[in-house]
């Protein structure tokens, strides 16, 4: 799914990138281009639309490793420092740094278990590092505490269909987005129903 301006400063997420962060739009014809990468939580500029954005961890930025040295002294000195747990995440996340982005969502979700936003980034982060099945949980977690998350059941499709091979239970994860926000969009800018009907007329 920066320099981080927060969407909501109570869950500390980014607004610049998201959804599993890495542009490597799949677009290999599957499904009709269904195939695309998990998202960060909070790239949801346009109404209705998860959007898929330039991973931060491709910007050139000299003051990252100044940034992520503060954090991890404030970290080390006051522990129960939620935002800077979910702040230090996110540059990790941004810099590529899978394990160690996991660790720190995981102190600051031992802090504050119910933010949805960062049980997905958890789950981008897992994703990234191989670990499917954990991605899944964290973001069925993301949907027991908001269930009205959408960044969290549109990645939880992507991984059933790209890492499990599970067609049907993509198609009901994001049935049940549509329940949630019946003109959700994908980051191509595709409806996620025209999606869902394009590989259910595939499959036949």
């Amino acid at each position: 799914m920066a320099k981080k301006t927060k969407n909501d400063s109570a869950q500390f997420v980014r607004k610049e990138t998201f959804w599993l962060g890495t542009l490597l739009a799949l677009a290999v014809g599957f499904f009709g281009g269904v195939m695309f990468t998990v998202l960060k939580s909070d790239s949801a500029a346009v109404p209705g639309r998860l959007q898929a954005q330039v991973p931060q961890s491709q910007v050139a930025t000299a003051a990252r490793p100044n940034m992520i040295a503060s954090l991890e002294d404030e970290t080390a000195k006051n522990p129960q420092n939620t935002k800077a747990w979910v702040q230090l995440g996110n540059e990790y996340f941004d810099s590529s740094q899978h394990e160690k982005a996991i660790r720190a969502y995981q102190k600051s979700l031992e802090l504050d278990p119910n933010n949805a936003n960062v049980w997905t980034d958890l789950g981008v982060m897992y994703r990234r590092s191989g670990k499917p099945k954990e991605a899944l949980q964290a973001f069925d977690k993301a949907i027991e505490v908001d269930p009205k998350h959408e960044p969290s059941r549109l990645n939880k499709g992507i991984v059933l269909l790209h890492d499990m091979q599970d067609f049907d239970g993509a198609i009901a994860a994001w049935e049940g987005l549509l329940a949630v926000n019946p003109i959700a969009m994908a980051p191509t800018g595709r409806s996620v129903d025209e999606m869902i009907q394009q590989m259910k007329k595939q499959n036949n």
